[in-house]
């Protein structure tokens, strides 16, 4: 039987794309979250200052998901967040159940 977990990924988009990029990177994560895990929730904090300037930008596009999935799928996820263009940074941890 297969192990299922809770986790929350935060990931924070560049918004020098421009707007219809930053939706386009939001919506294909979250094609890819819904395809390998079982969304609980989608919560778009929009525009929001970073606390430090990344890569000399000041403001990104903030978008927290909650998923359940196998323990494989995080690292995966992970991965693709990494060498996406336009995420700035990425954060996913595992919730205590």
């Amino acid at each position: 039987m297969a192990v299922i977990n809770s986790y929350e990924a935060v990931i924070v988009v560049s918004l020098k794309l421009g707007e219809e990029a930053v939706n386009e990177t939001v919506k294909k994560f979250k094609e890819l979250i819904e395809k390998n895990a079982t969304v609980e929730n989608v919560d778009e904090w929009g525009k929001r200052r970073l606390a430090y300037p990344i890569n000399k930008e000041t403001d990104a596009y903030y978008v927290l998901f909650d998923f359940k999935s196998e323990p494989e799928f995080p690292a995966e996820l992970d991965r693709i967040t990494k060498i996406t263009d336009g995420v700035l940074r990425s954060m996913i941890i595992k919730k205590e159940a």
